[in-house]
């Protein structure tokens, strides 16, 4: 007299768990990343190097630019710049549907103690790691010292 009762409790759970897990493995709310009008402008030296670039979200859920590799350097870092003032921070935000500009003067990646001296026209490799998004290869053109993106529509 019992089986009817426990036989609705286990498709009622059942049905539960599936809800639960497939709201979990939904990619609805995992941001996609789109890069444009990256660059690196050719260094001076093999000290440092600035990484340049637009990150779009397309997506309605923010999230944070938490690092970069490469292998021009071991140690790629996150520099904000506020008050005319550089300094390493340990992420920066991606707001949903929306962009981070990654400029000169303002927020950028530095590469610190350069394998090599990439020259105008080659280009360097990197992955950006995001907290929501995951990792994201680019290539970025190696530009003259002067160059800046603001009119560019390079991908």
């Amino acid at each position: 007299m019992n089986a009817r009762p426990t036989r609705i409790l286990a498709v009622a759970l059942s049905l539960t768990a599936a809800l639960a897990i497939s709201g979990c493995s939904s990619d609805a709310e995992k941001p996609a990343m789109k890069v444009s009008q990256g660059f690196v402008p050719e260094p001076v030296n093999d000290k440092m190097a600035g990484a340049f670039m637009v990150i779009k979200n397309g997506s309605a859920t923010a999230d944070k630019l938490t690092g970069a590799s490469s292998p021009l350097s071991d140690d790629l870092q996150i520099h904000e710049t506020k008050d005319q003032k550089m300094q390493q921070v340990p992420s920066l935000d991606v707001p949903a549907n929306g962009e981070l500009r990654l400029e000169r003067g303002g927020n950028h990646v530095m590469f610190m103690g350069l394998k090599g001296t990439p020259k105008v026209g080659e280009k360097v490799t990197v992955e950006l790691r995001f907290e929501k998004a995951g990792p994201v290869k680019v290539e970025l053109d190696v530009k003259e010292r002067t160059y800046t993106a603001q009119n560019s529509n390079a991908h």
